[in-house]
């Protein structure tokens, strides 16, 4: 093994990226993907939970300013379903207020980032996982 070879690859994660924002949900998806992580993307909350339906996903990175339904009742309804226990659920949005994070850990976030997030610390929370 060569010295500059990670002795230990995080594991790579099914990430589902909500956000009505194309580039955003794209630039956000690419990085992802360049980080070894599979990723799909939906820029509407009602077309969310149908491809959760359909698909197993173990992280969820949602905006919260969605239209029709905002991230916070997507986060809810996501986290009633069978298929996303254990899964790791994480806000991104322009909303950063303490009153908004604090919405965030009512609805079910783990982790909350404003927009531009921090990559080295969203690095950081897609390799820990979800909380216990």
């Amino acid at each position: 093994m060569n010295e500059l070879t990670p002795t230990c690859e995080p594991a790579a994660r099914h990430i589902l990226v909500v956000d009505d924002n194309v580039d955003a949900a794209e630039t956000v998806a690419l990085l992802l993907q360049a980080l070894g992580h599979d990723v799909a993307v939906e820029y509407d909350p009602l077309q969310a939970l149908a491809c959760v339906r359909e698909r197993r996903f173990d992280t969820f990175i949602l905006d919260i300013g969605l239209p029709g339904m905002d991230g916070h009742e997507l986060a809810r309804q996501l986290h009633a379903l069978p298929a996303t226990n254990g899964a790791l659920f994480v806000a991104l949005t322009g909303y950063g207020q303490e009153q908004d994070r604090q919405a965030s850990r009512a609805a079910g976030f783990h982790h909350h980032f404003v927009k531009p997030a921090d990559v080295m610390a969203l690095m950081d929370v897609l390799a820990g996982g979800a909380p216990a």
